[in-house]
């Protein structure tokens, strides 16, 4: 080998031996450089694995202590996981028995339920799932769910996992507000009074058909929401009789943004308006406000009209001839018209304020009129009378009808007394009742003397007839015809007389009430039907059932007999009929005596009831029973009138009280 190649030899070994040189120093420094990045990552491995085992720690934390229930699922359904607010809410425990969250789905909510699920796998994750739910007691549960899907790290779903919101007792709660709502709604909707609500930027929230109507708005409530109300009293001002004040009102009440109660509007209708303006706040934010709008114009009418009578019923009151007071329940006196201070000598100043019992009443009167005073608590009103002394000190009956004073809620308040001042009635009732007196007695001793008088008259009247019986006896042969029909006709006339006597002891005594008791009139005509003398062509009938009367059997017994033997006696028929009908007449029973006599003429229908006057001249009438019946008919506070026609008939009615 020459020389020159061993020089490119050993110059090439060089540079390699340089080389490798190089590239061993190189290595060595990545070496040293990898070791060091190597213990680096090392180290930064061990942080992680804590920090990561730290994290888990904290997020396992977080999952036990949430206030909402969470859980894990495989994609099966199958419950992997869950915490103690989920144990808590469904009542199942999975390190115990398996769970499905098919056991969980209510029926009804089902379909929901799996559409869910299914959109859950599709797009990883759904929100603000809501839906019944059972517990393993098969409560009812409302839930919310917030559900996503969990991968791998290749990206491969492989678990769900989800927040539940138990929302049961919210769920309720807006029920009830929506209940609520509905019936405020409904409310509103069938108020008698228009309702306009808006919102702070004056668009309608709500309005009824009441405010559509008295606006004229001839659209439906709901097309009402959301219209700007910012022109509307302009537009509606020509409803009413003043429409820039109209207008004026409501832009001033919506500047001051004060609560407005009770603003009247009048329409050119003649309707009234009584208008309400509501602000509502959020704090001292404002957010709107509402109109009330309520037609008051009957109220009003009512009241214009209610005052008149007030005014008219005040001037009664003050100008009547009866004294009126009003206390309250303490016997204090509120109020007095003119007539009472007039009747008392009071004036009003002297009277309003007192108590009416301390100025007028004796300690005897007081106890009356604290009588009253517990009957008007409890509502009750009558009439009594009243012994009092005026201001001058006179002696004074007054007759009260007092009756209780209700306020608004119907509570006793008071009461109010109308006094009528009977102090000359009384007088006079004082005289009347002892008139009566001396009139009884006087009626007493007539009736004694009427019977001493008729014994005294009848006396001579019988020593009479003993003596013409003796003489025409002791004489019989004697006495032509002439004188023995002389004697017969005194005897007659003397038989007369004592009739006549009788009929008169009779007519005194019929005015005249003695005892009292009940008279059952259809036994009184059985008995006179045998009593009288009755001829057989003749026939008494009585058409309706009489009725049982109070009073003297005796005088009925004599009222009815004097007109059965009038009838009877001035029968011309062959065939005589009699009949006896009664009808009730309200405060009296009223009678009929029906016969088909010999009729009277009209001009002697009043004739007929005087004393002593007969119009047909038989032996056996006196003249005095028609009258004995009119006067007992009197006695009974009643009446008697006939209807007659000659030769047909008479009807006498007549009446008694009750």
């Amino acid at each position: 080998m020459d020389k020159h190649k061993l020089e490119i030899y050993e110059r090439a070994l060089k540079r390699e031996k340089a080389a490798r040189k190089s590239a061993e120093k190189i290595l060595e420094d990545k070496s040293r450089e990898l070791y060091v990045l190597s213990e680096k990552l090392k180290n930064a491995n061990e942080q992680l694995e804590n920090l990561l085992e730290e994290k888990s720690s904290e997020l396992q934390g977080v999952f036990d202590n949430i206030n909402d229930a969470y859980l894990v699922i495989d994609l099966y359904g199958n419950v992997l996981k869950m915490n103690n607010v989920a144990t808590n809410l469904f009542g199942y425990d999975i390190e115990k028995e398996a769970l499905n969250i098919t056991n969980l789905i209510y029926p009804d909510d089902s379909e929901y339920a799996y559409s869910s699920f299914t959109k859950l796998q599709i797009k990883g994750s759904f929100s603000n799932y809501t839906a019944r739910v059972y517990t393993k007691s098969k409560d009812v549960k409302w839930v919310q769910i917030n559900a996503t899907i969990i991968y791998d790290a290749h990206k491969n779903p492989i678990a769900a996992q989800g927040i539940v919101r138990d929302i049961t007792s919210d769920k309720e709660s807006e029920d009830l507000l929506l209940e609520s709502e509905n019936r405020l709604a409904s409310l509103i909707t069938n108020l008698d009074s228009g309702v306009l609500l808006e919102d702070e930027h004056r668009k309608i929230v709500l309005t009824n058909p009441k405010f559509c109507e008295l606006f004229k708005i001839p659209i439906s409530p709901e097309k009402l929401k959301g219209q700007d109300c910012s022109n509307a009293a302009s537009t509606s001002k020509g409803l009413f009789k003043n429409p820039e004040e109209f207008v004026a009102r409501i832009t001033n009440i919506l500047e001051r943004k004060e609560q407005v109660l009770g603003d009247e509007l009048v329409m050119l209708n003649g309707t009234i308006l009584e208008r309400d303006y509501l602000p509502i706040l959020k704090g001292t934010e404002y957010k709107g406000h509402l109109w009330t709008y309520r037609d008051v114009t009957l109220q009003r009418q009512y009241s214009k009209i209610l005052e008149s009578q007030k005014q008219k019923y005040s001037s009664i009151i003050a100008n009547m001839n009866l004294g009126l007071i009003e206390v309250d329940n303490n016997d204090k006196i509120l109020m007095i018209n003119q007539s009472f201070a007039d009747m008392s000598g009071y004036s009003k100043q002297e009277l309003i304020g007192k108590k009416g019992h301390e100025i007028f009443l004796s300690e005897r009167e007081q106890k009356i009129i604290n009588v009253e005073i517990k009957k008007r608590l409890i509502g009750r009103s009558n009439s009594f009378e009243l012994k009092v002394k005026n201001k001058k000190g006179e002696l004074k009956h007054w007759l009260i009808s007092g009756a209780p004073n209700y306020n608004i809620q119907g509570e006793v308040i008071g009461s109010i007394g109308i006094h009528l001042d009977i102090t000359e009635l009384k007088k006079l009732q004082l005289q009347k009742e002892k008139i009566l007196k001396e009139l009884e007695k006087s009626n007493d001793e007539l009736q004694e003397y009427a019977h001493v008088v008729s014994h005294d008259l009848k006396s001579p009247l019988r020593s009479i007839d003993a003596l013409l019986s003796w003489i025409k006896s002791d004489n019989s042969d004697k006495f032509d015809a002439i004188t023995m029909e002389n004697i017969t006709l005194i005897e007659s006339t003397l038989e007369t007389m004592e009739k006549l006597i009788s009929s008169v002891l009779e007519y005194s005594s019929a005015g005249v009430n003695s005892k009292v008791e009940q008279v059952d009139l259809n036994e009184t005509i059985a008995k006179l039907k045998i009593a009288l003398f009755i001829p057989d062509n003749i026939y008494l009938n009585t058409v309706n059932k009489l009725p049982v009367v109070r009073g003297d059997k005796i005088k009925f017994q004599q009222l009815f007999q004097n007109l059965i033997s009038n009838a009877i006696k001035f029968c011309d028929k062959e065939v005589g009929i009699i009949e006896i009908d009664y009808k009730d007449n309200n405060t009296f029973h009223q009678f009929s005596i029906k016969d088909n006599g010999i009729g009277i003429e009209k001009k002697y229908h009043n004739k007929i009831f005087q004393i002593f006057h007969s119009l047909h001249k038989r032996e056996d009438s006196t003249g005095v029973g028609l009258s004995i019946v009119r006067k007992i008919i009197e006695l009974y506070e009643g009446n008697i009138w006939l209807e007659s026609e000659p030769k047909k008939g008479t009807t006498f009615y007549f009446t008694i009280k009750k």
